[in-house]
């Protein structure tokens, strides 16, 4: 059991160290190998469903004991629709193209030799989260197929889940032949754990923060790795003049009703002065069966005398409940404007039968994924076709939006000459 400072350190080191030397067996795996060790952990998984529940019912007990709110038990349950979603996606990211291995522009160059870029993985990959127990499977899914070694950290508050799914993993990866240090849970809940891992750049490659918007921010200022993140989930909906309210109103209603307490859910709606009078009665009567608060601009206010006056505070806000802050708009324009200027260029969407104006929206809205006529909770790595996810980033260098496979590898670049030398 690790009981101080100093000891974390040391257990950290070794867990880094090991995590190195399995980085450069599994960046040599075969895709076979690697798809069958996909599988086993999937039978794992699916032969352990009865512990996996039983471990969560100990997490969410003692969440329960500990105050936990609502949002955050929903994002620790393990329930056996959940093992189910997470066994599809071990065996969708296996029926992925490996992208490890793959050569594009080779070219010949006036000197004779030819050049190109290969695809290779990053290495080994910290990932640090909060609660949700199904990112250890995903996490370990992505950075297997991606040829990575992971060291994954776990709330406290989803231990033993995260301890049972990562038993299934060992043997899903010794069955395929790999060493069980390919991915390495973090045994320890002690704090320090983290501020070890993300200043270990001997043997840490990248830090991916999976979590509350405080635990990015401190990772964001103290890690000494690279860091791929999203800070907030400040999703818009933008319902132009010429939508399909039938269509506008299924969206608005799914996008933020669908679950709370995720990145993706919308947290503020902006609806076209033109249509106002007509589409939020109906809005407010559907998201009053869901209990949904409203905070409205003076306009909404007026239209919806139940509504409680927004501040300013509410059009940045990413409440993560059943709270909606609503805006009536004068055109598209005002729209984009609003979203450029609050967004956390998460997700934003516009629900328009104007493909001219669907067009524009897409270009001039600055955010990692920008959807026409869908919800935003489709911002998601599984819903993208990538399998899995392990974060969303709204960075712009390397990886943004959901980070699937691709998002967990670089690019070399390979050089082909026949005794040729710079002349």
């Amino acid at each position: 059991m690790v009981v101080d400072t100093q000891q974390v350190s040391q257990y950290m080191v070794s867990l880094g160290q090991r995590a190195r030397t399995a980085s450069r067996v599994i960046a040599k795996a075969s895709t076979w190998t690697k798809n069958a060790a996909l599988l086993a952990i999937a039978d794992a998984l699916e032969g352990a469903a009865a512990e996996l529940v039983a471990a969560n019912e100990l997490d969410l007990a003692a969440g329960r004991d500990n105050g936990l709110d609502a949002a955050m038990l929903d994002r620790l349950a393990v329930t056996p629709k959940g093992i189910a979603g997470m066994i599809e996606g071990l065996r969708q990211v296996a029926r992925l193209p490996d992208p490890i291995g793959a050569i594009r522009d080779m070219r010949f160059l006036p000197s004779g030799i030819q050049v190109g870029r290969m695809r290779v993985p990053l290495g080994v990959i910290g990932i640090i989260y909060e609660s949700r127990p199904n990112v250890t499977v995903e996490a370990a899914s992505l950075c297997l197929k991606s040829g990575n070694a992971c060291i994954l950290r776990g709330g406290s508050e989803s231990i033993h889940s995260n301890r049972a799914i990562a038993a299934c993993v060992r043997r899903g990866l010794e069955a395929a032949g790999l060493p069980a240090e390919v991915v390495q849970v973090v045994e320890t809940t002690d704090r320090a754990a983290v501020g070890a891992l993300i200043t270990m750049p001997e043997y840490v490659d990248v830090i991916i923060p999976r979590g509350g918007k405080g635990l990015i921010e401190r990772i964001s200022r103290d890690a000494r790795v690279p860091v791929i993140k999203h800070l907030d989930g400040i999703c818009h909906v933008y319902v132009d003049d010429r939508a399909d309210l039938a269509k506008a109103e299924a969206i608005c209603f799914n996008a933020k009703t669908h679950r709370y307490g995720v990145c993706n859910a919308m947290e503020t709606l902006l609806v076209h002065r033109d249509i106002a009078e007509r589409f939020l009665p109906r809005m407010a009567e559907r998201y009053a069966e869901k209990q949904v608060e409203l905070r409205g601009c003076i306009e909404t206010c007026r239209i919806l005398p139940g509504a409680i006056a927004a501040g300013e505070e509410d059009w940045s806000t990413e409440y993560l409940a059943a709270i909606l802050a609503i805006r009536v708009v004068d055109d598209m324009d005002a729209a984009i404007e609003h979203i450029n200027r609050y967004s956390s260029q998460h997700t934003d969407a516009m629900v328009s039968e104007d493909y001219t104006r669907a067009r524009r929206f897409i270009a001039e809205v600055d955010s990692s994924s920008v959807m026409i006529n869908a919800s935003t909770r489709f911002a998601d790595g599984f819903e993208y076709g990538l399998g899995a996810e392990i974060g969303i980033s709204t960075d712009k260098i390397h990886a943004r939006g959901p980070v699937g496979l691709e998002g967990l590898t670089s690019e070399k670049y390979i050089v082909f000459g026949d005794g040729h030398v710079r002349q």
